[in-house]
C-alpha cells in the first residue's frame, strides 16, 4: 500500500471530526461559556496558576501529552502489520482519545484546576476519589518508567544524540527567562532564539561525536538511567514558567514542524509500505509484543489513540493556565488529533522499512536469528547514520531510521541521512522529556495532596521542603523501574496502566456529563469508549500477569505482576463504585441537571 493514501484518509477524518464532532461537544454536551472566569485568572499566583496565550498553552499541552507513546507505540505495534495500528489510531483518536482529553480538561477548568481524583471524589464518592488518587500514582510511575526507558535505549553510547539533548535544557531556561523576565511577551523573538539553539545542538553534535570531547557526552545505559530521574526532580521543583512551559513550547515547534516535514516527505517521496497489512504474529508469539493483536494493539499504541496519562495533564498543569473556556476545544480535542497524526506518521516511517530490517533493529540478535529472516538494507543504513542500529530494541532507533530514510529522499537531502537520524533521535527524546518533567510535577501534586492529609505542611504546594521530598519520592520510584527493567517488561505494563487510567477517566467523565448535561444520552460519548477500554485492559492485564511476568520467576517479574494487579483492582473499584452511584441517585438515572457549585455558578 502507498503511504500517501493512508495519510490522506487520516487527514480527512481528523479534519471532519474537529469541524463537526468537536463543535457538537462544545455547544451541546459541555456548553462552554466564554464569559466564565477561569482558574488561571481567578487564582493567579505566578507559579502554577498563570493565564497563558492559547498557542503557547497548546504547545505546552501537546508537548506534555505527546511523549514517547505516539512515536514508539505504533512502531512496536507494527509487529502485527500496518493495518491494525492504522485502524486503531484513526478511530480511537477521534471517538475515544480526543473526547477523553476534552471532557477531563473541561471538568478540571470548572473545578478550579483540581486533579482527577478530586473530581472523582466530588462527582462519585470519597472512596472513588481515594482509589483514583492511588491508581494515578501507580500509573504515572509506570508511565514515566516506560517512557524513560525508551530514551535511555536511544541515547546510550551516542555522544551526538546526548549532546543535542543536553543543549535543549539551557535553551529552554534561556527562553523562559527571555519571555517572562528580560523581554516580557516577546514570544516570537524567544521562539527564534530557542529554535536556533535546538538545531545548533544537532549540527554541532556531529563534530562532538567525531572529536576527543565525545567521551564527555557518551553515557552508558546505567548512567542515563540515573541522569533522567535527576532531570525529572529538577524540572518538578522549578516554577512552571522557568523550564517546563518554555521547554514544552519549544518542543512543540520541533515536534509539529518535524511531523509536518515528515508528512511533506510522504507526499513527495510517496514511500511504499513494505510491512504487510497483517503478519502471522496477530495470533501471538511475536518477538516484540508478547500477545495477540487484540488486546495488545490497543495498549501498545497508547498515546496515539487514547491515553489515560493525558487526563493527568488535562487535570494537572493545563487547566491552571487556560485563559478562556473557548480555548478548551483547541487544546483538549485539537491537540489529541495532532497526536493521532503523529502516531500515524510514526507507523508509516516504521512500516516503510523492509520487515527483516525492522525486526533486526527491534530484536536482540539471538531472537532475530530464530525468526529465520535475512536483512536487506541494514548494513547500508548503519553506515549512513553512523551508528550500529542492529539489536537496538525499544522502537526509537527503527523510527529514527525510517524517518531519516524518508527525509533523505527529499530534494537536496541525499547524503545527510546521518544528520537526519540524529535530529530524529533528539526529536524523540524531547517528546519523552517534556512528558517526564510534566508527569513528575503532576505526580508531585498528587503526592503532596495525599501526604498533606497526614502532615499538613505537605499540603501547601508552595512549601519548598515538601516539594523537594515528594519530588524525590516520585523520581526514585520510576527511576528504580527504569534502572532495573527492559522494554519487553516495562512497555506492556505501561500500556496496560495507561489504558486502565483512561478507563477510569472516561468513567469520571461520564459522571460529569450525566450531572452537567441536558440529555442523558450524551453520556454515551464517554460511556461507550469506557466499556471498550475496560474489556480491553482487563484482558491485557490478565495476559500480562499470567503469561508475561509471573512465569519469569524473578523479583522484578513478581513486582511487575503485583503492580499490574493493584492497578487492575483499583480501576474495578472505580468503575463498580461509579455504576452503583449512578443507580442510587435520580439525577444520574434521569440525566437531570442539579445545581453544582463548580459547574453552575459564576464564581
Amino acid at each position: 500500500m502507498n503511504a500517501l493514501v493512508l495519510l490522506i484518509i487520516a487527514l480527512c477524518v481528523f479534519a471532519l471530526a474537529y469541524r463537526y464532532y468537536a463543535a457538537f461537544l462544545a455547544a451541546k454536551v459541555l456548553v462552554l461559556d466564554t464569559k466564565k472566569e477561569t482558574p488561571a485568572h481567578r487564582l493567579k499566583d505566578g507559579h502554577d496558576y498563570h493565564p497563558t496565550n492559547k498557542w503557547v498553552l497548546f504547545g505546552h499541552h501537546f508537548a506534555a501529552i505527546a511523549g514517547a507513546g505516539p512515536l514508539i507505540g505504533p512502531v512496536l505495534a507494527a509487529q502485527f502489520g500496518f493495518l491494525p495500528g492504522a485502524i486503531w489510531i484513526i478511530i480511537g483518536a477521534v471517538l475515544a482519545g480526543a473526547v477523553h482529553d476534552y471532557v477531563i480538561l473541561f471538568a478540571s477548568v470548572r473545578h478550579n484546576g483540581l486533579s482527577l481524583h478530586k473530581i472523582a471524589r466530588d462527582y462519585i464518592s470519597v472512596r472513588t476519589g481515594v482509589a483514583t488518587a492511588i491508581a494515578v500514582l501507580f500509573i504515572i510511575i509506570t508511565a514515566l518508567a516506560g517512557l524513560s526507558i525508551v530514551v535511555v535505549n536511544a541515547l546510550a553510547e551516542s555522544a551526538w544524540g546526548t549532546f543535542a539533548i543536553i543543549v535543549s535544557i539551557p535553551a529552554a531556561l534561556l527562553v523562559g527567562f527571555y519571555m517572562y523576565v528580560l523581554r516580557k511577551g516577546q514570544i516570537v523573538e524567544a521562539s527564534v532564539i530557542g529554535t536556533v539553539l535546538l538545531l545548533g545542538g544537532v549540527f554541532f553534535g556531529y563534530f562532538i561525536q567525531n572529536s576527543p570531547a565525545a567521551v564527555y557526552f557518551t553515557f552508558s545505559r546505567q548512567q542515563l538511567s540515573l541522569a533522567l530521574p535527576v532531570y525529572g526532580f529538577i524540572a518538578s521543583v522549578l516554577p512552571v514558567w522557568m523550564l517546563l512551559c518554555p521547554r514544552d513550547y519549544l518542543s512543540s515547534y520541533l515536534k509539529i514542524g518535524t511531523v509536518a516535514l515528515l508528512a511533506l516527505g510522504v507526499f513527495f517521496v510517496a514511500p511504499e509500505i513494505k510491512m504487510p497489512a497483517v503478519t502471522p504474529f496477530i495470533f501471538g508469539g511475536g518477538p516484540i509484543i508478547p500477545g495477540r493483536v487484540w488486546p495488545f494493539v490497543c495498549i501498545t499504541i497508547a498515546c496515539g489513540a487514547i491515553s489515560g496519562f493525558h487526563s493527568l495533564i488535562s487535570s494537572g498543569t493545563t487547566p491552571k493556565m487556560v485563559s478562556n473556556e473557548k480555548e478548551i476545544k483547541l487544546i483538549g480535542y485539537g491537540a489529541m488529533l495532532v497526536e493521532g497524526f503523529v502516531a500515524l506518521m510514526a507507523l508509516i516511517a516504521a512500516t516503510a522499512l523492509f520487515p527483516a530490517d525492522y525486526f533486526a533493529i527491534n530484536c536482540s540478535p539471538e531472537v532475530f536469528k530464530q525468526l529465520g529472516m535475512q536483512v536487506v538494507n541494514l548494513p547500508v543504513l548503519s553506515q549512513l547514520v553512523q551508528e550500529e542500529i542492529a539489536g537496538r530494541p525499544g522502537g526509537a532507533v527503527s523510527l529514527a531510521v525510517g524517518m531519516a530514510q524518508i527525509f533523505a529522499g527529499l530534494p537536496g537531502m541525499k547524503g545527510l541521512m546521518g544528520y537526519w537520524y540524529h535530529f530524529v533521535i533528539m526529536f524523540e527524546a524531547l517528546f519523552i522529556l517534556t512528558t517526564v518533567d510534566t508527569g513528575t510535577r503532576v505526580a508531585r501534586y498528587i503526592t503532596q495532596e495525599i501526604v498533606g492529609k497526614v502532615s499538613k505542611p505537605f499540603g501547601d504546594q508552595k512549601w519548598l521542603p515538601g516539594i523537594a521530598l515528594t519530588s524525590f519520592l516520585v523520581v526514585f520510584a520510576w527511576g528504580y523501574l527504569v534502572y532495573n527493567g527492559d522494554i519487553a517488561t516495562i512497555w506492556p505494563m505501561f500500556g496496560v496502566a495507561n489504558q486502565l487510567l483512561a478507563t477510569a477517566a472516561l468513567t469520571i467523565g461520564t459522571a460529569v456529563i450525566l450531572k452537567h448535561g441536558k440529555k442523558r444520552r450524551y453520556a454515551l460519548i464517554t460511556l461507550l469508549p469506557m466499556l471498550f477500554m475496560l474489556v480491553t485492559t482487563l484482558a491485557a492485564s490478565l495476559e500480562n500477569i499470567f503469561y508475561n511476568y509471573l512465569p519469569k520467576g524473578t523479583f522484578n517479574g513478581n513486582l511487575n505482576a503485583a503492580l499490574s494487579a493493584i492497578m487492575l483492582v483499583l480501576v474495578i473499584v472505580i468503575v463498580a463504585d461509579s455504576l452503583a452511584e449512578w443507580a442510587r441517585h435520580p439525577r444520574f438515572r434521569a440525566g437531570g441537571r442539579e445545581k453544582d457549585p463548580y459547574l453552575e455558578l459564576d464564581i
